[in-house]
């Protein structure tokens, strides 16, 4: 078992940075092969891929409205994972939420990930 918790959300203008971090503990996570998630969700809208990074590091997927100013990175030894967020739009506002799945790959949707942390609040003005 796993549980996550996220922190590093805030209010930002748009074109500034944030960056988000989301801390694993449980006694199965440091030995076992977790990919990580990183999802959005605006009120009435579903919850959005972000990104994923799997569990050595080496893989990361963006959904395309990211690329380019969203970064994934995990320290394992610190069992922490970051969601750098630059340039940011107001169309990023949303709660961000980490979650967590027992796999080799880069899980996208939402289905396929085992835990989820509660989430954090990104507001981005213009």
């Amino acid at each position: 078992q796993v549980q996550l918790v996220e922190s590093g959300g805030g209010l930002v203008q748009a074109g500034g940075s944030l960056r988000l971090s989301c801390a694993a503990s449980g006694r199965t996570f440091s030995t076992t092969t977790y990919a990580m998630g990183w999802f959005r969700q605006a009120p009435g809208k579903e919850r959005e891929f972000v990104g994923a990074v799997s569990w050595s590091g080496a893989a990361t997927l963006y959904t395309d409205s990211v690329k380019g100013r969203f970064t994934i990175s995990r320290d394992n030894a610190k069992r922490i994972v970051y969601l750098q967020m630059n340039i940011l739009k107001p169309e990023d506002t949303a709660v961000y939420y980490c979650a967590a799945k027992d796999s080799v790959g880069v899980p996208t949707t939402p289905r396929e990930y085992d835990y989820w942390g509660q989430g954090t609040q990104v507001t981005v003005s213009s």
